[in-house]
């Protein structure tokens, strides 16, 4: 790339023949915001400061040293090479950037040399770069900034549009203003049985049965209206079956579109059948309830809702089993853990609490069972308290009872009688776990809070140790 070349004045008539000493100095001095007096071997002879914030760094040190010592070592070269060309007549000047070392960093300085006369002197015009080189600076980190921005919005585009590709839930993009499909993913195309690419730029009514096309529409026109409408049940084209059609309404490059999920499509006699089953299971006299993972009821049947002593089943749907059943933190967590090795529970005892206040005894049965989003749990409770009242109590030979202990005060020790009702009740706990688990050493001992090798221990001591069969 060739040199900028500079252009001189024309009119030698408007060229003032000489200029006084002092005004030449002034105007070296304005027009850069540092100007070096320099001999022919680079020496400054007299510095000119016309930036204030330059003043700060000591040039006026520089007097009497060599231009070159005043720089970085990287620009003592392009020094060198600015003072043998200005030295050089008929040469043209151009501006070279040099950075002076300074206590809080470089501080670069753009420089012009030109000779003076024929005495051999130079004049070094220098302009500050700081300003330009912070301008750099920030330029270079908004254009990071831009690049970083642009790859996470290509990651999120990525992730986006493998989700949408893969996703076993037929899904689609809708125009909220012409309610042509935008984008449709491949479980969309294979729902209705058309190529892939087939269903972009089509209505979306074409999912839909013609008699129920008007509701499709008339939903879609609601969902944009309000945010608490209920999804849609519909009877797909081409008697493909009913499906749940929810949409929800976003804004992309401020055009208005629709977020359309198709759920539970299935051809319509298994639909008549899922029916049959749902009406026997809210008709069941045993109560049935199915939770998730996170033990929250996702459906209970009527028999459930009057054990919970609940108004109604939506007010215990999304709510935690735990809140009825067992002993809180304990009863239910345990079943789940059994459910998760085993897969299944049997005629577990244990008891249901009503909002109202009361009581039951129960037995549970319960099965996992895989879900639409995880694993899920399926509970059958059945009403075992007129049972219970109506069993003979068992009598059980305690080591000690109440009165026996009591009966020791004078004949025994505080110390000795404390140690006797301790041993007493740990006795009575243990035999209570190992009931209430069937005998089973690892649950009880998580029940009562100790380690197993704790536990036999304890049994040793009690002579329980015939009490228990197994540990599974």
């Amino acid at each position: 790339m060739a040199p900028a070349r500079h252009s001189a004045f024309t009119r030698t008539d408007a060229v003032p023949a000489a200029l006084d000493a002092g005004v030449a100095a002034g105007l070296l001095a304005a027009v850069g915001d540092v100007a070096l007096i320099l001999s022919g071997e680079g020496r400054i002879l007299d510095v000119a400061v016309s930036n204030g914030e330059l003043s700060h760094h000591g040039l006026d040190a520089w007097v009497g040293e060599a231009w070159a010592e005043t720089v970085t070592p990287e620009s003592r070269t392009k020094v060198a090479e600015m003072i043998a060309d200005a030295a050089v007549p008929g040469s043209t000047a151009r501006w070279r950037q040099v950075n002076h070392p300074a206590a809080g960093g470089d501080v670069p300085i753009r420089y012009l040399v030109m000779a003076l006369g024929s005495d051999g002197r130079l004049v070094a015009i220098g302009r500050d770069m700081r300003g330009a080189a912070q301008m750099q600076q920030r330029l270079l980190q908004a254009q990071q900034s831009l690049e970083r921005d642009y790859i996470r919005l290509r990651q999120a585009e990525t992730r986006y549009r493998l989700l949408f590709e893969t996703a076993s839930e037929p899904v689609l993009i809708v125009d909220a203003g012409t309610r042509r499909i935008r984008e449709a993913n491949p479980a969309a195309h294979r729902l209705l049985g058309v190529a892939e690419g087939a269903l972009v730029g089509e209505p979306i009514h074409i999912l839909a049965a013609p008699v129920a096309r008007d509701s499709l529409v008339a939903y879609l026109g609601a969902v944009e209206a309000a945010d608490d409408v209920p999804a849609l049940s519909l009877d797909l084209a081409g008697d493909r079956g009913n499906a749940t059609v929810s949409a929800r309404p976003f804004r992309q490059a401020r055009a208005p579109l629709l977020l359309v999920r198709i759920a539970d499509a299935a051809p319509a006699d298994r639909h008549r059948h899922d029916g049959t089953l749902s009406d026997v299971v809210e008709r069941m006299p045993d109560a049935f309830v199915l939770i998730d993972r996170n033990l929250e009821i996702l459906t209970a049947n009527a028999a459930f809702v009057d054990l919970a002593e609940a108004p109604s089943a939506e007010r215990v749907v999304g709510a935690r089993l735990g809140h009825w059943l067992g002993r809180p933190g304990i009863d239910l967590e345990l079943m789940v853990a059994q459910l998760r090795e085993h897969g299944q529970v049997r005629n577990v005892a244990t008891i249901l609490r009503g909002s109202a206040g009361g009581e039951e005894a129960i037995e549970v049965s319960a099965v996992l069972a895989p879900g639409p989003s995880g694993e899920c749990f399926g509970f059958t409770l059945r009403s075992v308290g007129r049972r219970l009242r109506d069993a003979p109590a068992i009598p059980r030979d305690l080591p000690r009872s109440v009165e026996q202990l009591t009966g020791l005060v004078g004949r025994m020790s505080l110390k000795d009688i404390v140690r006797e009702s301790t041993d007493l009740i740990e006795r009575l706990c243990i035999e209570a776990a190992l009931a209430y688990t069937a005998d089973n050493r690892a649950s009880a001992a998580e029940i009562l809070g100790v380690s197993r090798q704790s536990l036999y221990s304890k049994l040793h001591r009690h002579g329980l140790g015939n009490l228990v069969s197994s540990d599974d």
